[in-house]
């Protein structure tokens, strides 16, 4: 039973509402009616409030607009305060017809004029009035589940119209962009989501507007970055895909994208540790093997020479049970960077482990060349290495080789400049020797 609130001084009109719905076949209605305003306030305020399986709950309220205690618009206003949710049907009087479609423009669901329906068009009006309103209810309801949803996902929102231009942005979306929704609606998504490469840093076309064209899913590029409003910069990835309609056509995209800029730090630290030595930052065993392999066929194909020389400091185990491991290690990265400071930006120095390094002179005309390198290393090597209050005296023995002459592959030449190394040492060390 579907409870109707009727607002109505005529008595013999309120009798023919009544009489409609309560003999109707079309549902069965109980209603409850008031002559004045103010009563129907209070039994709204009463069933409004009850909960909804209440069987005194009202469904829907028709009023009409002249009422000993309320005339007109202020009528309307008056009811719709106090009961914004539930559906308002008003009587009005031909005159007053303009006063009607005010009410309907304010929130009211339909007007109808005084003497216009029977009998049988009263319960069809009255049906067809609340099932309208639980259906904006609950697309309504809907809508707000949706946007909830798009909320509460980590990712960024954006939709756009088949111009690509931007229809919707959640809240992620706008932190991610600068953008609030308003500000964006309506803008090309361009202008929203500037994306450029983060290589070439030219700008990179949206994938939406190649979504909507191709009508399929479709990606950014690797490595792209998304520039927001104010400036910043951070890398992103993102899927893209059309929005169809019922019948199948293409009437906009939606684009999902996230924040990588974190995980991407963490691969290039994790790839960058894989290949460095942890005390010293220089490159290790494996980032050495590929440098001097790239190093060999460039020098085969260009009809060049290279040298490899192995270093080893002196007695270094001496200098660790004197002073500590601590210190040591520290010695170790300060003659790290006097080698760094020996060589070329296109050589390489690694570190083997323990005292060892291993340092490609990527371009030498004469095998001299590595020796007056390998001079120079041992020349700044000797220059005592002030660690916090010691004064540290330390040589080196190296060993020397180069392409081709003493081999043509990566794993000859290292093994070649070790032998020539311990040579060194046998020749009472703080000297070089060529294999």
């Amino acid at each position: 039973m579907q409870n109707i609130l009727l607002i109505q001084d005529d008595t013999a009109e309120a009798d023919s509402v009544r009489d409609a719905l309560t003999n109707s076949c079309d549902g069965s209605f109980r209603v409850v009616w008031v002559r004045h305003c103010s009563d129907g306030l209070k039994a709204l305020a009463q069933r409004t409030a009850q909960q909804s399986h209440d069987a005194d709950r009202i469904e829907a309220v028709v009023v009409d607009l002249s009422l000993p205690d309320s005339i007109g618009i202020e009528t309307f206003d008056r009811i719709f305060q106090a009961a914004p949710q539930v559906p308002i049907l008003i009587l009005a009087a031909a005159k007053d017809e303009d006063i009607a479609k005010l009410a309907v423009q304010r929130g009211a669901q339909e007007y109808l004029l005084k003497g216009r329906l029977d009998a049988y068009l009263w319960p069809k009006v009255v049906n067809s009035m609340i099932a309208g309103a639980a259906n904006t209810e609950a697309l309504f309801e809907e809508k707000e589940r949706a946007q909830v949803t798009l909320n509460s996902i980590g990712d960024g929102v954006v939709s756009t119209d088949t111009l690509v231009n931007v229809t919707y942005l959640n809240l992620v979306a706008e932190r991610l962009t600068g953008w609030s929704r308003q500000e964006a609606a309506g803008r090309p998504v361009a202008e929203v989501l500037h994306i450029i490469d983060g290589v070439t840093r030219k700008e990179v076309r949206n994938p939406m507007a190649s979504a909507i064209r191709e009508n399929k899913a479709v990606a950014l590029t690797p490595n792209c970055i998304l520039i927001r409003r104010d400036g910043s910069e951070f890398a992103i990835e993102d899927s893209s895909a059309p929005i169809h309609d019922r019948n199948g056509r293409v009437t906009g995209a939606v684009m999902v994208f996230h924040d990588v800029s974190a995980t991407r730090a963490a691969v290039l630290k994790m790839s960058h540790l894989a290949q460095h030595d942890s005390l010293t930052d220089l490159p290790n065993r494996i980032l050495l093997n590929d440098r001097l392999t790239e190093a060999l066929s460039l020098a085969l194909r260009y009809q060049r020479q290279l040298a490899v020389l192995f270093l080893d400091v002196d007695r270094f185990k001496h200098i660790n049970d004197s002073v500590g491991h601590v210190i040591g290690d520290r010695l170790l990265q300060s003659i790290a960077q006097r080698l760094l400071g020996c060589v070329r930006a296109s050589d390489t120095v690694s570190r083997q482990g323990g005292d060892e390094f291993v340092i490609v002179l990527t371009e030498v005309t004469h095998p001299q060349d590595a020796v007056v390198c390998a001079e120079k290393m041992l020349q700044v090597l000797r220059v005592p290495h002030r660690i916090d209050d010691h004064d540290l005296h330390v040589t080196a023995s190296i060993g020397i080789v180069t392409y081709p002459e003493d081999g043509t592959d990566c794993e000859t030449l290292i093994r070649h400049a070790d032998f020539a190394m311990y040579d060194a040492k046998d020749n009472g060390r703080d000297n070089r020797q060529c294999f």
